[in-house]
């Protein structure tokens, strides 16, 4: 087994932001981020897409890029794409379509590993009308994105997709080569999708794993508990480690994702707060992490 890479998700490493709700840019300064990321031992980096808007008004994607290259990292994830199987001239898609554009522009000249996308505002869709629309978005993105993978990560919140069988019914009616599927330790948990049901998914839709621990008992604001009551891996009740032994036994080898929503976790100094995401996260493999 090769060794295990770690990448820190931007709500894990955003500082004091406010997620999905006012101010999403971070005020952690992005080369501190990346120095931060390289320092503690991860690999690679995550990106909101109102992050990438705000440095932009006073950075262009190639100075970006030239920061994270000098840090050293290896590895940088975008996100996050919404209401893509909306028609056209829907208000909702209009949004959708300008950020489609700007997460794009921004893969080619970070070089992403991929682009996330799913259902975070519960916008119903029939399966035909989302596996049509997944396949255009991955077809676009070849076209216009490098041929950035495109993953999809289904939670609790989708009102289309709450199962793993239906989201691999997804991904081969669209059946394209740069889309798979992102695989959220928090949100299998509790959607009941145990660590052994996992190994139903074909490898080859397994393109992203992120690990987040938390309580089986939902508590009585399901949006406050999703956004800042997140544990770190090892720190809940959800058996992270079987879900980690299960995708490397199924032969996942890209790098983890770790995606801790903590209002706790947010308000720590920037130091402690990426060494602390990383030691949990790397303290639930056995085999030697990078």
């Amino acid at each position: 087994m090769g060794e295990v890479e770690l990448m820190a998700l931007y709500w894990t490493i955003a500082g004091p932001a406010d997620v999905h709700t006012g101010r999403e840019w971070s005020t952690f300064e992005w080369r501190d981020r990346c120095r931060e990321a390289a320092k503690v031992g991860y690999k690679g980096i995550g990106l909101w897409h109102a992050d990438i808007e705000h440095q932009l008004e006073k950075r262009s994607l190639r100075e970006m890029k030239q920061i994270f290259d000098d840090a050293g990292l290896k590895y940088l994830q975008l996100e996050f794409i919404d209401n893509f199987w909306l028609p056209e001239g829907d208000d909702a898609r209009t949004l959708s379509d300008e950020r489609r554009k700007m997460l794009f522009e921004a893969a080619v000249e970070l070089g992403a590993l991929h682009i996330k996308v799913g259902n975070i505002p519960g916008t119903p869709a029939t399966i035909p009308q989302l596996t049509e629309a997944f396949a255009e978005l991955c077809t676009d993105a070849r076209e216009r994105a490098g041929g950035v993978d495109i993953v999809y990560e289904f939670m609790p919140f989708d009102v289309n997709v709450q199962t793993l069988e239906t989201a691999i019914e997804v991904m081969q009616g669209a059946n394209q080569p740069n889309g798979g599927l992102a695989i959220d330790t928090w949100h299998m948990a509790k959607l009941g999708i145990e660590p052994e049901h996992l190994r139903k998914c074909p490898l080859e839709y397994l393109m992203w794993i992120e690990l987040s621990d938390g309580q089986w008992e939902n508590m009585e604001d399901p949006i406050d508990e999703v956004v800042n009551h997140r544990n770190l891996p090892g720190e809940g009740q959800f058996p992270i480690r079987e879900y980690v032994q299960v995708c490397q036994d199924m032969g996942y080898d890209k790098p983890w994702g770790v995606e801790v929503l903590s209002e706790a976790l947010r308000s720590l100094p920037i130091e402690e707060e990426f060494k602390r995401s990383y030691e949990a996260t790397a303290a639930q493999f056995s085999a030697a992490v990078a």
